[in-house]
């Protein structure tokens, strides 16, 4: 682990998350703009030195011509006269045949530094160029990446405020209707018991909304911080090392070279020479990575840890399992613990093959200096020849170029799983604790006991229209007719996935039961709610969502709305992609846009868990673009696809800026934090003259077996 991470200080009071993300938002844009100028100062160095080489090459050859003329003037003055057998005259021959060797060798200097030297160091430019870009880019998709985790978080933390207000008005109105029967003790008892009764329930149905709000703040907190860990102790020096493979062997091996071609021709020059070649056996990629992080820690320092901010009074601070969370963190826990498994596993792959990538790319580059002509080669034999050598450089540096990417394929695919498997395992381990609480408490309630439910809906099937149609209709039609603001076939398939569903693998792209498909349909058009009285697969609930939207005789968006919907999809501002859209959006009928506000607002919910169900925008704009979109012509929904699927993609991540608020057009909005029962129960469980409260349920205050036999029970019901 690099000692570069430390962790700032932490602030007094309590922490703006606002703040907090913008200092985080300012502090990536300052890492990108680190990264671009560390590749300038690469750049300018590796120019400077191909200079310093080339400048260098013509002095040698000035100087290699000089010597060859001075020894030619002496050499032909020398054959007008006999030189004689003197020793002198010996002496002198034998320095006009040194002067000419060290012509010979100058020159040779010289076409190394000039061309043989300076080619390397060009190839080394352009592909630190494109592993800088390559670079740029992963690190901009693993900020997105952590930039959406933060907003998620505050989305988290707004929606558990906003429940937990709920819940302290709601159990104020209760303390007051408690201490209204006290100073009315006789008159209007009955009429206040009802009321206490009733304002009972709803303190105990907001405060289950307000235990899954928190619960997912926590695992949103959880996550966020995971995110930040991981990416500023693994995958800022992985980016880094990335950006600079190969970059310190190349210049290293060029430096190498240039070294032996001065120590072949100037032994003289030892003393001065040796001190670069301690320089250049210094090299070292990870120390100059460690150094560069130090000079710019405020960039690159990892963040305050973002501290759990409880709304006022609230006490409780862990994701809790209780009531009929309990098994929906149960089935939870047991899927990311496989998806955790898998996921590391395949980390764990693509650690392996990143690593070998990584081995091949540099011994790819190493290849390419040392075949004839590269420059990097020791020998001084045959240099000129080698010139004359034409290898296949093209076929060569498109090998390259091809491992290049499938090193950088490896390392894209290495962060992105180990990142998924550290938010998951954040995930994993609250949860395993919120469900080890729960099995122990179980453990400390021996009571067994027998016991009947009796639960009385107030939202029942009376709400379907049985002599209405409800597939294969026009919506608008439909809505007009029925009253219904929301179908009730939507409206029953949202419900059950929100309760059941959110985390399921694959949900609306793993084909379910044509026969349940079928069953529920025929149920729906029976004017039943097939979905509050049993369990079906998930697969075919989310089936049959999509046969709702695929069979609507006019698609959800109006058809003539299509081409401007899709020419404003193209816009790369998302601001101004969102404002366009919300103009388009905004002109239909509202009945439409409140259908539309509530299944977008559901998909994005969706979407926000695809750590856990592998369904994000993309994915879920595939399986639902083409039901909700059509062309003029049948053929255009084929022809245009991409584009469809973009557009409902945009409107999936973009949804509360083209959506209009409930505020401006009236109607249900989606609600993330959805209960098993949201109609009212009378809160009597029996066991011959015994009572227990819906409450002792819903907390789950009796042992794991009368829980059985109570969620058996409701099932039945």
């Amino acid at each position: 682990m690099s000692s570069h991470v430390k962790l700032k200080k932490e602030r007094v009071g309590v922490v703006d998350y606002d703040v907090q993300i913008k200092e985080v938002r300012c502090q990536l844009i300052d890492q990108l703009k680190v990264l671009d100028l560390q590749l300038e100062v690469k750049s300018q160095q590796l120019q400077d030195l191909t200079d310093y080489l080339r400048r260098r090459g013509e002095i040698e050859t000035e100087y290699a011509r000089s010597l060859e003329k001075l020894a030619e003037r002496f050499t032909s003055r020398i054959k007008r006269k006999d030189p004689g057998t003197h020793s002198v005259s010996q002496v002198w021959l034998t320095l006009l045949v040194q002067t000419r060797q060290e012509s010979k060798d100058h020159s040779r200097l010289g076409e190394s530094y000039s061309n043989l030297l300076t080619q390397p160091l060009n190839h080394c430019l352009e592909f630190t160029q494109r592993l800088a870009k390559k670079s740029k880019d992963i690190c901009t998709q693993l900020q997105d990446g952590l930039l959406k985790v933060t907003t998620e978080l505050q989305t988290a933390w707004r929606t558990y405020y906003q429940y937990h207000s709920e819940y302290e008005s709601a159990e104020g109105k209760l303390r007051e209707a408690e201490k209204q029967e006290e100073k009315h003790k006789q008159s209007a008892a009955k009429k206040l018991e009802r009321l206490i009764e009733k304002r009972q329930i709803k303190v105990q149905d907001i405060y289950l909304k307000c235990s899954k709000a928190r619960n997912d703040y926590l695992l949103n907190l959880a996550t966020a911080n995971s995110s930040m860990n991981k990416y500023y102790l693994e995958d800022v020096s992985s980016l880094i090392d990335c950006a600079d493979v190969g970059y310190h062997l190349s210049l290293g091996r060029v430096m190498q070279a240039y070294l032996s071609r001065r120590w072949w021709a100037r032994q003289n020059l030892s003393t001065g020479l040796q001190k670069v070649q301690e320089a250049v056996s210094g090299l070292d990629q990870s120390r100059d990575r460690d150094r560069l992080l130090q000079d710019h820690y405020n960039a690159f320092s990892m963040p305050v840890r973002f501290p759990y901010q409880p709304h006022e009074g609230d006490q409780d601070s862990e994701v809790s399992a209780a009531g009929e969370m309990r098994s929906e963190l149960e089935t939870r826990f047991r899927q990311i613990q496989t998806r955790l498994k898998a996921v590391t596993q395949e980390t764990e792959e693509a650690c392996q093959s990143m690593s070998a990538a990584e081995s091949s790319l540099l011994e790819g580059i190493s290849d390419d200096d040392l075949e004839p002509g590269g420059g990097c080669d020791l020998s001084l034999e045959d240099s000129t020849e080698n010139l004359a050598v034409k290898p296949s450089a093209a076929r060569r540096r498109a090998n390259l170029v091809e491992v290049e990417n499938l090193y950088f394929f490896k390392v894209k695919e290495y962060l992105l799983d180990s990142s998924l498997v550290s938010k998951l395992q954040a995930k994993h381990d609250l949860l395993k604790v919120a469900v080890e609480k729960a099995e122990s408490s179980d453990r400390q309630q021996p009571r067994h006991i027998g016991m009947s439910l009796r639960i009385r809906k107030t939202q029942s099937s009376a709400h379907l229209l049985p002599n209405h149609k409800l597939f294969n209709v026009d919506i608008l039609s439909f809505i007009e007719e029925s009253g219904q603001q929301i179908p009730v076939v939507m409206e029953s398939c949202i419900h059950f996935i929100n309760i059941n569903g959110l985390h399921h693998e694959g949900i609306f792209r793993v084909p379910g039961s044509q026969t349940e498909v079928n069953n529920l349909k025929e149920a729906f058009e029976r004017g039943e709610d097939p979905l509050a009285e049993q369990r079906y697969d998930m697969d075919s609930v989310a089936g049959v969502l999509k046969l709702y939207f695929r069979g609507l005789q006019n698609p959800l968006f109006p058809v003539d709305s299509t081409n401007q919907l899709l020419e404003y999809a193209q816009i790369k501002n998302e601001a101004e992609q969102a404002a366009q859209l919300k103009m388009v959006i905004c002109s239909f009928p509202e009945p439409l846009i409140v259908v539309m506000r509530y299944l977008f607002a559901f998909l994005h919910h969706v979407s926000q868990y695809s750590d856990e169900n592998m369904m994000q925008p993309y994915n879920l704009a595939v399986c639902f673009g083409p039901s909700l979109i059509g062309g003029i012509h049948d053929d255009d929904v084929v022809t245009l696809q991409p584009q469809i699927n973009s557009l409902v993609k945009s409107i999936i991540i973009q949804h509360e800026s083209i959506f209009p608020s409930q505020n401006e057009v009236q109607g249900p909005v989606y609600e993330k934090c959805m209960t098993l029962e949201e109609a009212i129960c009378e809160p009597i469980i029996e066991e011959g003259e015994a009572e227990y409260s819906l409450k002792d349920v819903c907390f789950q205050k009796l042992a794991p077996r009368q829980m059985a036999q109570v969620r058996l029970h409701l099932l039945h019901k």
